[in-house]
């Protein structure tokens, strides 16, 4: 841009030259380019499509769409390993960089919440199923002692039914704890591990 201005030694205008920098807007090829390199790219329009539409409170605060964690969740079983990087489009008439460094502050701590409870929540099924699962071998070898007494009364018999069966069914339960209950949130787990350590971009299109 070049605005006239007058210098009143010289007695004469100067053309100053002003230069602006303006942020090009993303053409369609660089929209598909992004969305082929990213890890993660969500089109967006506007920051509510993040949040639930249910919860009203501030974005520093609020609730995660249901829609966007499916979304993310879908597009980052594709990534193996590394850091994601999260790109968010949004159109450049919506954009407000304060409030984006409120939303990005306030998906890593939903990330990271998420990611501990998890991890929580699993140690806790293991440890259970390790609990149980000892006490059916301790159970199957209380019968298997029984069993070894010669001869048994009536008493010994029944403690042999009830504690072999019971046996059994409760190693049985352990290890469905610890492999089948904690194995299903393996990839919760993962995905909410991979979640707190994103980069997040907003960027214009």
């Amino acid at each position: 841009m070049v605005d006239a201005v007058s210098n009143p030694q010289a007695g004469a205008k100067q053309e100053v030259a002003v230069t602006v920098k303006v942020e090009p807007l993303v053409s369609d090829e660089e929209k598909l380019r992004l969305l082929q390199m990213s890890e993660i790219s969500l089109w967006l329009d506007g920051y509510d499509d993040i949040f639930s539409d249910f919860d009203p409170r501030q974005y520093s605060e609020r609730s995660l769409s249901d829609d966007f964690l499916r979304e993310a969740q879908k597009a980052a079983r594709e990534k193996v390993s590394g850091v994601i990087d999260l790109k968010f489009l949004i159109p450049a008439a919506k954009r407000d960089v304060k409030l984006e460094d409120v939303i990005k502050k306030r998906l890593h701590e939903h990330f990271k919440k998420h990611h501990q409870s998890l991890e929580g929540e699993v140690r806790r099924l293991r440890v259970r199923g390790i609990m149980w699962a000892f006490l059916g071998m301790f159970l199957m070898m209380v019968s298997t002692f029984i069993r070894m007494k010669s001869p048994m009364d009536f008493g010994y018999q029944f403690l042999v039914v009830v504690f072999e069966p019971g046996g059994w069914f409760v190693t049985w339960f352990g290890l469905d704890q610890i492999f089948y209950a904690a194995g299903g949130k393996k990839a919760e787990l993962e995905f909410y591990g991979k979640m707190s350590k994103c980069v997040i971009h907003f960027i214009t299109y």
